[in-house]
């Protein structure tokens, strides 16, 4: 899906167009945040594509939904 990632006042958030709503991101699995997992703030999770650690903000890109299991507050959580 389609996903545009901002940087606001208070961190980062990224606006879904298909569902047209826009979530913070909440926690992170890899700390530059590229090729990993994000949480939004209202439990969805998507994988984020590989890109540079210096790609500058707003960009849209290709994210893929995730279910919530494991990865995502089990005990071998790896999101921050």
């Amino acid at each position: 899906m389609k996903a545009t990632i901002r940087r606001n006042g208070l961190g980062l958030s990224i606006y879904i167009s298909r569902k047209d709503v826009e979530e913070p991101v909440v926690a992170v699995e890899n700390e530059d945040m590229w090729g990993g997992l994000v949480l939004l703030g209202k439990g969805l999770l998507l994988a984020l594509p590989n890109f540079p650690l210096n790609t500058s903000l707003p960009l849209t890109i290709e994210a893929r939904k995730r279910s919530i299991g494991a990865e995502a507050g089990g005990p071998n959580s790896t999101l921050r």
